[in-house]
């Protein structure tokens, strides 16, 4: 089922599959002698990593089907590094390398042993997506860990503050590892398309049938809310103008957080308006309205509701990571009707939209970090402003409901919307 496949640097050949099988063998016995030292992060990760490069054995029942060795190396040597320093600022920064290289190797099973198809920029930026992803993932499961079980990985005596910090210079690593390894694999990919244009693709798992493959997501909604199209337009006007008596407000009393966050909030819910003018792109009310309710959320919590009601910063990160995640499905449908060079089965989109909206909530959260360090430094009123460690994990946890949410109850409306942009595209 896998043999025609294989060929290339990523083949079936006995030397390629027992260089990676000794390299496997050597990462479940580092797993094994980490769960024995209590280094349960390093058991945790190395278990995964092992899990991820024997997936396409298990799937294909053939001993065989094996990753390149090469990659295999990149994941072994953070690991090794881990057992030999223990936990050290190296290992801090080894463990970002891992999560890249787990990357690489995920990105190129799913290339080449699935019905997905990927041209060269795509895989590329997958790889930098599922880098983030899982870093955030990672950090938010070992915050998890400290609350549940008592662990000190993250919440280690420091303030939160500090704590926050060196989680975000984390995340810089880890952004830095994702790049790097989006060049490494972007070099790999062309060779090995290059070298396997010729061969016949391999039979996967699911063949693809985009004419005839019904998408399960929007499959579970049936219906619109009961509520008339003049009703939810007339709502997005009077939040408009909420917006705009917000920024006579701020203009009034000086106040510049508020001031930035109205023009923002404005500028971006004249955005529909615009594609349609000048992209010829309708949008429905009701993604009108989801779009302005983001933003309209976020601002009245800049102007109070933050410190008044604890759960409004997670309300509107929620709805953030909503339109994130919306915009994420729409454009991946989108190009996936495009193009014959890429095509994304819909049953694998939910896990494309959450792979995405956690990338982007790492992306933010670094952004976020920047803009107050850098405010402070100045001397300024942070237009964005991060309150410790507890803060950022949850809002990483809510990008994840908003990403659920926009997966579910938003591709309703986000499916017509990918064909009309993929329409635009080839106009």
């Amino acid at each position: 089922m896998a043999d025609a496949r294989l060929g290339g640097t990523f083949d079936r050949t006995h030397q390629n599959a027992a260089l990676a099988w000794t390299i496997t063998i050597a990462l479940v016995a580092l797993a094994i002698n980490h769960g024995l030292m209590d280094s349960y992060r390093w058991f945790a990760f190395t278990g995964f990593a092992v899990a991820i490069v024997l997936l396409p054995v298990a799937a294909f029942r053939n001993p065989l089907v094996m990753p390149p060795w090469e990659l295999l190396v990149l994941v072994l040597i953070p690991v090794v590094d881990a057992t030999v320093l223990g936990e050290s600022f190296l290992t801090s920064i080894a463990v970002y390398v891992a999560v890249a290289a787990v990357a690489l190797v995920a990105t190129v099973e799913i290339d080449r042993f699935t019905a997905i198809r990927m041209n060269h920029a795509f895989a590329v930026v997958l790889v930098v997506l599922t880098t983030l992803a899982v870093a955030g993932a990672w950090n938010v499961a070992q915050w998890v860990a400290d609350v549940t079980f008592g662990t000190d990985y993250i919440l280690d005596g420091r303030s939160q503050d500090a704590a926050n910090r060196a989680l975000m210079i984390s995340f810089g690593y880890a952004a830095i590892a994702g790049l790097l390894a989006g060049v490494v694999f972007g070099r790999y990919f062309q060779s090995y398309s290059e070298e396997g244009a010729a061969t016949q693709r391999t039979p996967t798992l699911r063949e693809p049938s985009p004419d005839s493959e019904p998408d399960p997501v929007s499959s579970l909604i049936r219906g619109r809310l009961d509520v008339s199209d003049r009703t939810v337009e007339r709502l997005s006007r009077a939040m408009q103008a909420a917006l705009a008596v917000l920024l006579l407000y701020g203009l009034a009393t000086r106040d510049l957080t508020t001031v930035s966050n109205a023009v923002i909030a404005l500028s971006i819910t004249v955005l529909p308006a615009v594609l349609e003018r000048d992209a010829r792109l309708p949008l429905e009310p009701g993604l009108v309205f989801w779009l302005t309710a983001a933003v309209f959320l976020h601002v009245l919590g800049s102007a109070g509701l933050y410190a008044l009601i604890g759960p409004w910063d997670s309300l509107t990160h929620t709805v953030s990571a909503s339109i994130v995640a919306a915009a994420g499905y729409a454009v991946v449908r989108a190009i996936d009707l495009h193009t014959d060079e890429i095509y994304v089965p819909p049953a694998m989109l939910f896990a494309f939209i959450l792979v995405f909206v956690l990338a982007f909530g790492v992306v933010w959260e670094l952004m976020e970090f920047a803009i107050d360090w850098s405010a402070q430094r100045l001397g300024l009123d942070a237009i964005l402003a991060q309150h410790g460690l507890n803060d950022t994990v949850v809002d990483l946890v809510y990008d994840v409901v908003g990403a659920v949410v926009a997966a579910i109850w938003g591709s309703f409306y986000l499916t017509d919307l990918s064909h009309r942009i993929a329409g635009r595209l080839e106009a």
